[in-house]
């Protein structure tokens, strides 16, 4: 395991690399943010295609991002990660929907926590889920980072239709 730190517009994160694949993008301030020993060594040079994206992203000339992830927790977590990615750019949906999307529309809440667990945050898009009635509701690394991304989306988003 290795990690690097790069500063963006949104903040300052860290990300995890293992084996050549993402493992985590934390920003520094957020919920969850792991133990320095669960880290790995300081690398530099690590993820140079995630920070490459990420940029690119926060630029507004990427919409998809391209990269091995390989997040670290249960299946039902992986589960309800995996199905974040399908939430298109610029838009939302709910933590209701999403768990009506995986067959368990009880499990709002087990979405919830799921997501406030999310390792990958920004390209495993957990900032696209709101409450259901659109409040800006759990986001790791805070509502207003949460603000700055839906609107950065749907402005990029509008501009190219």
């Amino acid at each position: 395991m290795r990690h690097r730190f790069h500063t963006t517009s949104v903040g300052d994160y860290v990300l995890t690399i293992d084996d050549g694949a993402l493992t985590g993008l934390y920003q520094m301030e957020q919920k969850h943010f792991p133990a320095a020993s669960a880290l790995g060594d300081r690398d530099d040079t690590a993820g140079s295609d995630v920070v490459a994206q990420l940029d690119e992203y926060l630029e507004g000339t990427r919409r998809a991002f391209d990269l091995r992830l390989a997040p670290r927790g249960t299946e039902f977590q992986k589960m309800v990660w995996e199905a974040l990615t399908e939430i298109p750019y610029g838009h939302t949906s709910t933590y209701g929907e999403l768990a009506a999307s995986l067959g368990r529309p009880s499990a709002s809440r087990a979405v919830g926590g799921a997501t406030g667990r999310n390792p990958i945050s920004i390209i495993v898009p957990c900032h696209r889920l709101v409450g259901s009635t659109g409040q800006l509701i759990g986001y790791a690394g805070g509502a207003a980072t949460k603000q700055i991304l839906l609107d950065h989306e749907r402005r990029i988003a509008a501009a190219i239709q």
